[in-house]
């Protein structure tokens, strides 16, 4: 048992030998192979091509326009003539209180008014044939003026009308619905252009002008447009800018008012530049650096770098077009590392823009 147990142990301790030898000899092969063929290496070559930068914000997108009417009197509603999302005129009737209110006091107004208007009349007539004295034709004109105001406030209250031109976005009422004083009825908002307000951080807002193009999306849908206004003073509370652009949606594209968009802004942009993917950028003690492919031979190339945009860094000195930047296997790499490039070609990078996340 002994002697099978000690025969064991032996052939364990060369198999384990053979093992390390066999490692050693494989290792030494590969060290070998990168020193006499290279380390294979792929390869993009450098082209100078547009590269900008894309910032999102949040903010409410509404009209360019919006106004509400609201209940002069307290009361029920008759009738309503409009449903949300009909284009309604400016002073279309879009609602109706009874016309028998005792507080409305409609029929009276009218009375009164009908009543000056025929005065006023017969005293213009006499005025004019100079059988009136200027101050009675003052005296009845002012009642006529007043009698006339008393009446449009009262058809006003009972006939409630469009405050502006545009759709009706919002109806706070049904028919025969009770109704307090002041009370919202509905909101008229004018989209044929829509406008939102946002919030720029102090860092970004040299980034931002007048005129700049913007993109506004929600929900898979979007509306171009432009910055028409930045602000020059700090809104302390939010620690930002505010910036307000607007969008042209003459086809009622964007359907609703008071979403919240996501607006794109191109906040930097160069036509002619060097831009690489930001994993092709190795980085010791903030130093950062590259690795290009010069004479069969890798080279460490220190680079400074510029704004990011999603996966693209610019390089602004460290790398010019026509540079072979290695993409691969720079683990491997050092200054003078020989290297083989294995990629069958070297294809230059491509033109691309990135939403800044």
């Amino acid at each position: 048992m002994k002697e099978k147990t000690a025969l064991l142990a032996a052939i364990t301790l060369l198999a384990v030998t053979f093992a390390g030898c066999s490692n050693e000899i494989e290792t030494r092969n590969m060290q070998q192979i990168y020193a006499e063929e290279g380390v294979p290496v792929t390869v993009e070559t450098i082209a100078a091509r547009p590269f900008s930068k894309t910032s999102e914000y949040t903010g409410v997108l509404t009209g360019i326009r919006e106004s509400s009417a609201y209940a002069a009197i307290a009361d029920r509603v008759e009738t309503i003539h409009y449903k949300v999302g009909d284009r309604v005129k400016r002073d279309n009737i879009v609602l109706e209180f009874p016309t028998n209110n005792p507080s409305a006091q409609y029929f009276q107004a009218k009375t009164s008014f009908e009543n000056a208007e025929a005065s006023f009349r017969r005293m213009e007539s006499y005025f004019e044939s100079g059988g009136l004295s200027r101050q009675d034709y003052d005296n009845a004109r002012a009642q006529y003026k007043v009698a006339q105001a008393n009446w449009d406030a009262v058809r006003q209250a009972v006939q409630v009308r469009a405050p502006i031109s545009g759709v009706l976005t919002r109806l706070n009422v049904c028919a025969t619905d009770n109704i307090d004083k002041e009370q919202e009825l509905f909101a008229i908002t004018d989209m044929d252009r829509m406008k939102v307000r946002f919030w720029v951080p102090e860092r970004q807002i040299t980034g931002v002008t007048v005129g700049q193009p913007a993109r506004a999306t929600w929900n898979g849908n979007a509306l171009d447009g432009k910055v028409v206004q930045v602000d020059i003073s700090l809104n302390f509370s939010r620690q930002a800018f505010g910036v307000v652009a607007e969008f042209e949606n003459p086809g009622g594209d964007m359907g609703y008012s008071g979403v919240t968009v996501t607006v794109h802004l191109e906040t930097y942009r160069s036509d002619n530049t060097v831009a690489v993917e930001r994993k092709n950028i190795s980085s010791i003690q903030n130093n950062p650096y590259v690795y290009v492919a010069v004479d069969g031979k890798a080279e460490k190339q220190p680079v400074i770098l510029g704004p990011t945009s999603g996966t693209d860094v610019e390089i602004l000195a460290g790398l010019k077009a026509g540079d072979m930047l290695i993409v691969e296997t720079q683990m491997l790499l050092d200054t003078g590392t020989p290297v083989k490039v294995v990629n069958a070609e070297s294809p230059q990078l491509t033109s691309l823009s990135e939403d800044d996340s």
